[in-house]
């Protein structure tokens, strides 16, 4: 059945449409603001997988380049594999739903988001947070319940619901969010160091909006809403008291180890002891999916009792306890600048690399084309934590990792004018026990100090983790992997001593209250500020000199007009100062010349040349050049770089001659005087500076060509 439901949403036609596209998917919904549309599509299989030990869920979210009203580069003139907005767009859209579904429901479930129309104003990301949470209620897929999303922006202090591009430009946060009725479920975005506060305050403005996006849904699911699919479960209260039985006292003795892999290596083996007692009793894969989940069961039970009843975590720390941090700055030998941040066991080594405006990427999406100058990469390798897996490329969590701890310090990187260098930081984490994004944000901070990049202020991330056990909450500081897989709560905060500058939340249970979502933003700043006084002590400012291994920049400015002159025919110009020179350049539309070098000195002859080409040639200036050609009527004498003016045989003598090679020949030096500038055309005289001690004084100067 065809159902339209359409209202305002901040302010901007808002339209929910289901039962035209679609209609064999478990639950489609067409999802539109303004003039930007996506499709949400949800199917599952309609038998469970019980061989599985997870939850097989997958969201994609594709851009189709038609949205836009655009073929696509490349030879197949189609879309290709998804790009890294694409797959982040994919993750802020799986992290809300997935805590959605109940525990135990394993049949294969896909989603899928495409964006079918872009205005080229608003975002389409978190209409597929809206939509797929939509497509999943009408449907008959078991869920708990509604979500929505939205993106909160501010400019001169008045929050925004769903910016534009242009608003998102001026706005200092930008902000998304999902939300059910009651709660906030996941938060990411970044901001240009906003007081804690603030962010509870654009938290409360998004939930309003979310509310309202909710109310619209709930009338198209009581419209048109199927009934859900009976979920059974088999009842394993026996096999469950037998492991019980069999695992409890081990796993509490191995929650006691503090050491993480002799703990793991401990938890190993009760896992092995309790299957071997077992497995005559069953062999079937369910059955032995279920020991595993009821061992995992177990040992999250014990660990969070632990904190909430005793407030000891599982390497012996209070809950607000920060692990022991050591810095390294410099230890690259020729990396520009480089820093090795290790906080307990986790340890990130991040490196710097300046580059020229040649090093910047070319970024292709629905919001329009541009180029850009700054980019962290983030790389997880299986040993960091000690495991055997193949390398098949970067994975979504790696792209996701890198975009939280790039969006962090993007706020300090100095503007093109201050600056103007394309930078690239790598961050490769070489162990892990919890937050190794946060890490790489300290580490990667510290790079480009030491690379010498004037960064605003120094840039450090804290994650933090939340036990609920009903009334009962603990808050947890600088959170291990185990308390993150275990715990209620991942948020991840960064930011300077000034503010906040990015962040990310992602919540397991069905959401957290406005008082810990403070609480733990307070605690997460005490954190951050220590976490910073122990980098500035190590290096409390960016050094002074870049690295001697980093290109120098220089930047003139020349006419418009002038580009064409530099470049010179078919390039031959160019390629002639940058094979005399060694310095590369690069020049814009503008006229902004940017040469770069790693010798100091080699810029400079790049940039004398480039000015002497596009100097502007006076009447009465002087110059000593070089005879290049002569013919019967004169001589053509190179007074700059590629400049070359007449000197007619009756100006070069103040006798006269019958011959210009009676006086000049080819490669001599000689000085002249311009006496006329016309069209592009310029003459010369020797003959005026002849029988003179020096040349005239004012607007005359000996210029010499390069």
């Amino acid at each position: 059945m065809n159902h339209r439901k359409e209202t305002q949403i901040g302010g901007k036609p808002f339209i929910v449409e289901t039962g035209k596209l679609a209609k064999q998917a478990n639950g489609a919904v067409w999802v539109q603001l303004g003039e930007t549309v996506v499709l949400a599509t949800a199917v599952c299989d309609k038998k469970p997988k019980q061989d599985l030990d997870f939850f097989p869920l997958s969201v994609d979210y594709r851009e189709k380049l038609y949205a836009i009203g655009k073929i696509p580069g490349g030879f197949f003139k189609r879309e290709g594999r998804p790009t890294e907005s694409e797959i982040l767009s994919a993750r802020l859209i799986d992290r809300p739903i997935r805590p959605l579904f109940p525990k135990g429901f394993k049949n294969e479930t896909q989603v899928f988001v495409w964006v079918l129309s872009a205005d080229r104003e608003h975002d389409a990301d978190v209409l597929g947070i809206t939509g797929a949470s939509l497509a999943l209620n009408i449907s008959d897929i078991p869920t708990s319940e509604l979500i929505a999303g939205v993106r909160v922006g501010r400019i001169d202090g008045q929050f925004i619901a769903n910016p534009t591009y242009a608003q998102k430009a001026e706005s200092d946060i930008d902000l998304v969010m999902a939300a059910s009725q009651e709660s906030v479920i996941m938060v990411e975005g970044e901001a240009n160091e906003i007081a804690e506060q603030d962010m509870v305050a654009a938290l409360d403005f998004g939930h309003q909006v979310i509310r309202d996006i909710i109310a619209v849904g709930k009338e198209v699911v009581a419209a048109v809403g199927k009934q859900k699919m009976e979920l059974i479960l088999t009842d394993y209260a026996e096999l469950d008291q037998r492991v019980r039985d069999l695992a409890t006292e081990g796993i509490a003795k191995a929650l006691q180890i503090q050491e993480k892999q002799e703990r793991q290596e401990s938890l190993q083996n009760v896992k092995e002891s309790v299957l071997e007692q077992l497995v005559e009793e069953t062999t079937e894969p369910a059955e032995i999916n279920r020991i595993k989940e009821v061992i995992h069961d177990i040992e999250k039970d014990l660990m969070r009792r632990q904190v909430i009843e005793k407030g000891i975590r599982l390497d012996g720390r209070k809950t607000d306890e920060i692990r022991d941090i050591s810095i390294e700055v410099g230890l690259l030998p020729r990396a520009h600048g480089s820093a090795l941040f290790t906080r307990g066991q986790t340890q990130a080594l991040a490196a710097a690399t300046l580059g020229t405006k040649i090093d910047e990427q070319r970024i292709e999406g629905l919001e329009g084309d541009f180029w850009k100058s700054y980019m962290l990469h983030y790389n997880f390798p299986p040993f960091c934590t000690g495991e055997v897996k193949p390398m098949r490329g970067v994975s979504r969590r790696e792209i996701g990792h890198g975009n939280l701890a790039e969006r962090a310090i993007k706020p300090m990187i100095p503007s093109d004018q201050i600056f103007p260098y394309t930078l690239r930081i790598v961050s490769d984490v070489l162990e892990s026990n919890g937050s190794s994004s946060m890490a790489t944000v300290c580490a990667g901070s510290l790079s480009l100090m030491d690379a010498g990049v004037p960064i605003k202020n120094a840039v450090a991330g804290i994650a933090m983790g939340l036990i609920k056990e009903g009334d009962d909450v603990a808050i947890l500081t600088d959170i291990l992997g185990d308390e993150d897989h275990l715990g209620d709560m991942d948020f991840k905060v960064a930011g300077t001593q000034n503010g906040i500058t990015a962040f990310q939340m992602d919540i397991k249970i069905q959401g957290i209250s406005r008082e810990i979502m403070t609480r733990a933003l307070q605690q997460a700043q005490e954190a951050r500020l220590f976490v910073l006084q122990k980098m500035k002590e190590v290096l409390p400012e960016p050094r002074e000199n870049l690295s001697n291994w980093a290109p120098r920049i220089l930047t003139i400015r020349i006419p418009v007009d002038s580009i064409g002159t530099v470049i010179g025919p078919g390039g031959k110009t160019i390629r002639e100062i940058i094979e005399k020179t060694g310095a590369t350049i690069d020049i814009s539309d503008d006229g902004t010349v940017t040469i770069a070098s790693v010798e100091p000195q080699a810029g400079e002859a790049a940039a004398k040349i480039v000015r002497e080409l596009t100097a502007a040639v006076e009447i009465g200036s002087v110059y000593t050049g070089k005879v290049k050609r002569i013919l019967k009527f004169g001589a053509f004498v190179e007074i700059l770089p590629g400049r070359e003016g007449l000197l007619h045989i009756s100006a070069i003598d103040n006798r006269r001659i019958e011959r210009v090679e009676d006086v000049l020949k080819i490669g001599d030096e000689v000085t002249v005087k311009v006496i006329k500038v016309e069209d592009g055309k310029i003459d010369l005289s020797r003959k005026v500076l002849l029988n003179r001690d020096k040349p005239e004084s004012g607007s005359e100067r000996d210029q010499r060509p390069h």
